[in-house]
C-alpha cells in the first residue's frame, strides 16, 4: 500500500460498528493521488495526499 511522499500518511485500522454493536475490522484509506512533482532529485512521479496538495507542500511539475 502506498503512503504520502510528504507526510507519510497511510492506511489505518478501525472497526465497522453495526446497529447491534457488532465490530469487524476495516481500513481507512487516505485520498492519495499519483502525480509528477518537483523534488530534490528532479521531477518524480509519487503518491501525494490531497491535504498536502491543498496546503501547497508540493510543487507540481508541468
Amino acid at each position: 500500500m502506498a503512503s504520502c511522499y510528504v507526510c507519510g500518511k497511510k492506511k489505518t485500522l478501525g472497526n465497522n460498528v453495526s446497529h447491534a454493536n457488532n465490530k469487524t475490522r476495516r481500513y481507512f484509506f487516505p485520498n492519495l493521488q499519483r502525480m509528477k512533482i518537483i523534488t530534490e532529485k528532479g521531477p518524480q512521479r509519487v503518491h501525494v495526499c490531497t491535504r498536502c496538495l491543498r496546503s501547497g507542500f508540493v510543487k507540481k511539475a508541468v
